[in-house]
């Protein structure tokens, strides 16, 4: 079985960072893709970043590209995600997703099959 438990998020001033971890367990397969999700208030869930295990074709969201920098430390099996330049839209619950593969962000593809159970990240201005 796979696990994802994320930690990190808080509350920041606009133009702050955060810096989101998701310790992960399970097999490699199940686990080759880690990523992120986030969903706000009355807005529709929307994939952040992933990447694959090897650290091979992260990729990112427009909304936060140039922000957001995804990573990975594969003896610890655990993901990052840094977010810098934060911005009150950023706001929302943050997803920690795993899978075989990594879905391309735009096509809005959201069938990983595993989730942690989400962090807040709270930006003010």
């Amino acid at each position: 079985q796979v696990q994802l438990v994320e930690s990190g998020g808080g509350s920041v001033q606009a133009g702050g960072s955060l810096r989101l971890s998701c310790a992960a367990s399970g097999d490699s397969v199940s686990t080759n893709c880690l990523g992120w999700f986030r969903q706000a208030p009355g807005k529709e869930r929307e994939g952040v970043a992933t990447i694959y295990s090897n650290g091979y074709f992260p990729r990112y969201a427009d909304s936060v590209k140039g922000r957001f920098a995804i990573s990975r430390n594969s003896a610890k099996n655990t993901a990052y995600l840094q977010m810098n330049n934060l911005k009150p839209e950023d706001t929302a619950i943050y997803y920690c997703v795993s899978g075989d593969r990594c879905w391309d962000l735009e096509s809005g593809r959201d069938d990983y099959a595993y989730w942690g159970q989400g962090t807040q990240v709270t930006v003010s201005s």
